[in-house]
């Protein structure tokens, strides 16, 4: 299988409308997924899936993307607020390439930065306690990934 790496709007041209976007917020102890609706409008929260070891990983996120129907991965990159890659922009783009060896599906990276603090700041606001938050902030960051994406194909 080749590496499968491309920008957002090449990943979509050729992508059947039946065929979703899943959005994944790759941190080291969790990896939140969300996909998008049929219509490519909204980002939905799914699942968060416990870091093991790469393969029993890789294995479990390509089951749920046969499973959703995906035919692009977005995966959240972790750029500094200087616009520079530290290491774990560094192990993502590993994690990438690693993955990419297993799938034909196409990898996109978004700029995720600060998409955990603006997740966490609407559970603060929403009253949610923090074993909540801690149960549901990688997925729903996923999603925050994902929906920044999505309206990024927004005409203006």
């Amino acid at each position: 299988m080749s590496t499968h790496l491309v920008a957002l709007q090449s990943a979509l041209e050729n992508l059947p409308a039946n065929v979703r976007l899943m959005g994944l917020d790759l941190g080291t102890t969790t990896i939140g997924i969300a996909t998008r609706d049929l219509t490519r409008q909204i980002a939905t929260p799914i699942t968060t899936i416990a870091r093991r070891k790469f393969t029993l990983d890789a294995i479990e996120l390509l089951v749920i993307a046969a499973r959703e129907n995906v035919g692009v991965l977005v995966l959240g990159l972790p750029i500094n607020m200087d616009g520079t890659e530290g290491s774990r922009a560094q192990a993502t783009r590993a994690f990438a390439r690693n993955l990419a060896k297993l799938t034909d599906l196409a990898i996109v990276f978004w700029d995720e930065r600060l998409s955990t603090a603006a997740v966490e700041r609407m559970l603060i606001q929403a009253d949610a306690s923090r074993a909540k938050r801690d149960k549901v902030i990688d997925k729903l960051a996923a999603a925050y990934i994902l929906q920044s994406a999505l309206d990024s194909l927004r005409p203006t």
